[in-house]
């Protein structure tokens, strides 16, 4: 498991870091927010909340813009009002410190138990595919160009083709807000979407409930990869 240990303070980023190799964890330290969004490719993400950028909860926060990597956050903020916080920004777990090994390692495995929102891999409907792992979206092998927001939007819509996904759903999940001016901003996105992918009959919008991927007719033209 590859994991990615977000930790400004060296000795505890040393000793922790150790401590997981040598349980055959394959370790990669950031020491702020910023290294932080740069890494990718890791597994699972453990998280200190007092970050010398910016709080850890911005990072978590912005990381669930693009990214359903399993994450744990790593804090010294013991008050239920603390963990419920984190739990909400879009951590998976909470684990206060000090801490051991023992529990450290119970606890990654556990989140890495969950299924995942199928950010894994890659999907393909018709010419169009979303590269979970390299944070890309194709047309018929040419790159589209999208923001964070728009890329997890489209993320979620495709990992089920096919289905149906409620505008609260969406809305909760990517912004967190169900107001107008959150249902204005996925107005926005889904138009948005349709005009840079250059097919808009791709995102079919349900009235009154949400949108869905169209399948095409042929089912051998929608892939799950990876």
């Amino acid at each position: 498991m590859r994991v990615l240990l977000i930790e400004d303070d060296e000795r505890m980023a040393k000793a922790l870091g150790s401590l997981l190799r040598s349980h055959s964890y394959d370790v990669v330290h950031a020491a702020s927010g910023a290294a932080a969004r740069e890494t990718f490719g890791y597994d699972l993400m453990l998280l200190d909340l007092g970050l010398p950028d910016e709080d850890g909860l911005e990072v978590c926060r912005s990381i669930r813009e693009f990214s359903d990597v399993p994450i744990i956050m790593l804090s010294a903020r013991a008050s239920e009002h603390d963990r419920v916080l984190g739990l909400r920004t879009g951590a998976d777990d909470y684990l206060v410190k000090p801490f051991s090994m023992a529990e450290l390692e119970a606890r990654m495995q556990a989140v890495m138990r969950r299924p995942r929102t199928g950010m894994v891999g890659a999907v393909q409907v018709g010419d169009v595919a979303v590269d979970h792992v390299n944070h890309t979206v194709l047309r018929g092998g040419t790159p589209i160009a999208l923001t964070r927001k728009e890329f997890t939007l489209l993320s979620r819509l495709m990992a089920n083709p096919g289905e149906v996904v409620s505008r609260d759903h969406l809305l909760l999940e990517i912004w967190n807000d169900t107001g107008q001016a959150a249902r204005r901003t996925l107005d926005v996105h889904i138009t948005n979407l349709r005009a840079k992918l250059g097919r808009p009959s791709l995102i079919q919008t349900i009235r009154g409930v949400g949108y869905r991927i169209v399948v095409p007719s042929d089912m051998e033209s929608t892939r799950h990869i990876g």
